[in-house]
């Protein structure tokens, strides 16, 4: 007999499902009651969202609670019905990355067919998670000066992040932050919570991510700097969990072209002391974004390209070569004893990138 409840109970272990954290999403919950304080139990509420009007339905427990979780980050109406109170709704609830909203309902008695619509307020203080961080929303990353067009570099509005130190690889560059005083390689980068952080070290660029979305198809990116919870790991410094746009009903997209030149650059000292001519330097940024519906209320998608194109002049100077003559005679007639050095033009080296 006991061998049988062994057998079984390693079949069950054997045949369970692995249960992933969601990590780039949000909970709605809260606790409904009447205009006295009691709780109300088993009143049904209703979550829906606004942009794509996908909806949930729960009911709250005999503690007069309800919880919605995972949501994906967007805008979201509640409703809250029960018999012999008045409807109750309410619109405009932003929910964010990793964000737990609080929305409690006090219903008051009335007609079941009668409705109260009521405005969502954001929050003043967040008292349901322990996490110190801040939400960068999709506005505020297009709308701010970016050079490179790298959301990671906003990263450096939180309070706690700050640039790394400056050295000679680059690291600069691709948006190396510290939070907190730790190494900038212990923090932590996700992408519609999936792991974004590359295996190997890029000595060249410095770069500590897979992937770069361009900024048009981001929807907004939270830098959690300390006290974030267990799901989140191999993190010593900060955790920059990003997530991409997704459609809705509605069609939407972007189109755009950067340009930057060596028009108004100044030229370098040395080429300027040895008589060269400035390099040459152009970069385009380039790409678009689309997404709406496929089938109403149900089937969505979101497409992003962005290609970079760079062609910059790799200038040098101070090299000595050999004249026809000497190289000839096997370098045993110097024909340029003063061994006068023959600057070597600057050139162009074309690169491309591309990001989709």
């Amino acid at each position: 007999m006991l061998l049988a409840r062994v057998l079984s109970l390693s079949a069950c272990l054997s045949c369970a499902l692995s249960l992933y954290a969601q990590v780039d999403t949000g909970t709605i919950l809260g606790t409904v009651h009447d205009n006295t304080g009691a709780v109300i139990a088993g009143a049904k509420v209703s979550v829906r969202d606004e942009g794509t009007s996908r909806s949930q339905t729960n009911t709250t427990s005999a503690s007069g609670e309800y919880v919605f979780t995972p949501v994906k980050i967007g805008t979201y109406t509640i409703e809250v019905e029960n018999a012999g109170f008045k409807k109750e709704r309410r619109t405009g609830l932003t929910v964010n990355i990793q964000q737990q909203v609080v929305a409690d309902f006090s219903l008051s008695v009335g007609d079941v067919t009668s409705e109260i619509e009521v405005t969502a307020a954001v929050p003043l203080l967040q008292t349901e998670s322990g996490s110190v961080g801040h939400v960068i929303e999709g506005k505020t990353i297009n709308d701010l000066p970016l050079n490179g067009r790298n959301y990671t570099f906003l990263a450096r509005l939180v309070p706690g992040a700050t640039v790394g130190q400056p050295e000679g690889r680059g690291l600069n560059a691709t948006g190396w932050f510290t939070a907190n005083g730790t190494r900038p390689a212990q923090n932590n980068y996700m992408l519609d919570g999936i792991d974004n952080n590359t295996n190997n070290v890029d000595f060249l660029s410095g770069a500590a991510y897979v992937l770069k979305p361009p900024i048009d198809a981001i929807g907004e990116f939270k830098l959690q700097t300390n006290s974030f919870s267990a799901e989140f790991g191999r993190a010593g410094g900060a955790v920059l969990n990003a997530s991409i746009k997704s459609g809705s009903n509605s069609f939407h997209g972007t189109v755009w072209e950067f340009l930057r030149n060596d028009k108004l650059d100044a030229t370098d000292f040395f080429l300027n002391s040895a008589g060269q001519p400035k390099g040459s330097f152009k970069q385009n940024q380039f790409g678009a974004t689309t997404g709406g519906r496929i089938v109403k209320d149900k089937t969505f998608f979101f497409v992003d390209y962005e290609g970079t194109r760079i062609r910059q002049g790799v200038p040098q100077t101070g090299l000595t070569v050999p004249t026809a003559a000497e190289r000839a005679s096997g370098y045993t007639n110097f024909s340029n004893p003063g061994h006068r050095q023959q600057q070597i033009h600057s050139r162009s080296v074309p690169e491309q990138h591309h990001s989709c």
